[in-house]
């Protein structure tokens, strides 16, 4: 057995998504009765049963997928510490591009929070209505997060298992350092037109999200999710390392950066996410909720400030910018 899947963060990490697992199929068991059966408008003996089922169903899956938001950022911890035992890995940049499963594995933890958050939000709005409209469709949206949960565990142990701990590993300052191979940052644009895109981007987010407008709101979270990524990753982290040869996005969730890094990287997720729930919602619920639009531009506000916060702090202590 490899050595990764015997470090103890990961036999954590394991044994708590094995957990989940099963208790995601037993809810997943009860939820194919409840979609077959399901009709509110019904009294008998049966739909009273499935009622009371449901409850029990809800609670299961409502405990299960809030365990794995908080289970998401300690796996991003546990590769972050496998970078110890890994030779040639700094960080969790070189853990993650170990195998051709880690990009993979990650974007897919990503998603399956994006649809957790979309589910809680219909089961939420689902529990406060009289006639519970939204149950059939909240179920079937489950089964679907249930099945994504099933490729992202066996992508899991596929990911751990295949990260050598005799051969060196790509570290971060190869993979995006500035002497790294190729173009790093999307249609060869320079840092400066880069920092234009973000700010003007963020403006256009302030101003549809006053206007409430779900669509664009949601092309337009996409596309800043996208170019804060690299300016990230090629700009504001350099004023994190106050190095402006260190160019990664992983690094700063370490401590020696005060785990700045989870702050950063959860508010543009949040930011992204309240965006593009706007819209989600109002096509597949038929709900315009309010709160979405102030959410999203409450997050990437924070977001915003914390990245340029740490250009000005260099700044007024250094007198230049790097």
């Amino acid at each position: 057995m490899n050595n990764i899947l015997l470090s103890n963060e990961i036999v954590i990490y394991l044994f708590v998504q094995i957990i989940l697992i099963i208790l995601l199929f037993i809810a997943f068991y009860f939820s194919v009765s409840i979609i077959k059966n399901w009709d509110y408008e019904k009294t008998s003996t049966k739909q009273y049963k499935l009622e009371k089922t449901s409850y029990l169903v809800i609670l299961i899956i409502s405990f299960t997928l809030i365990v794995k938001i908080f289970l998401f950022p300690y796996f991003a911890y546990s590769l972050d510490n496998l970078s110890n035992i890994v030779p040639g890995a700094m960080c969790a940049a070189g853990i993650v591009g170990a195998n051709e499963f880690g990009q993979i594995n990650l974007s897919l933890k990503i998603l399956i929070l994006f649809f957790i958050g979309i589910w809680l939000i219909i089961n939420s709005l689902d529990l406060k209505a009289k006639t519970y409209p939204y149950t059939k469709k909240k179920y079937l949206f489950y089964s679907f997060i249930f099945a994504l949960c099933i490729i992202e565990t066996s992508l899991d142990f596929l990911f751990l298992n295949g990260i050598p701990t005799k051969e060196p590993v790509m570290c971060c300052s190869t993979i995006f350092g500035v002497n790294s191979v190729g173009s790093k940052i999307p249609f060869d644009l320079s840092i400066s037109l880069l920092l234009i895109i973000f700010y003007l981007l963020y403006l256009l987010i302030v101003f549809i999200n006053i206007q409430k407008q779900a669509l664009l709101n949601l092309v337009i979270n996409f596309l800043f999710l996208y170019i804060a990524y690299y300016a990230v990753t090629y700009f504001f982290s350099t004023y994190v390392y106050q190095l402006p040869t260190h160019q990664c996005p992983f690094c700063m969730l370490q401590k020696e950066y005060s785990f700045i890094g989870y702050f950063i990287w959860s508010t543009l997720f949040l930011g992204t996410f309240f965006g593009v729930a706007s819209y989600v919602l109002k096509v597949f619920i038929s709900k315009d909720l309010s709160y979405t639009y102030k959410y999203s531009l409450l997050f990437n506000t924070i977001f915003v400030v914390i990245c340029t916060f740490y250009v000005l702090r260099y700044y007024l202590i250094n007198g230049v910018f790097l």
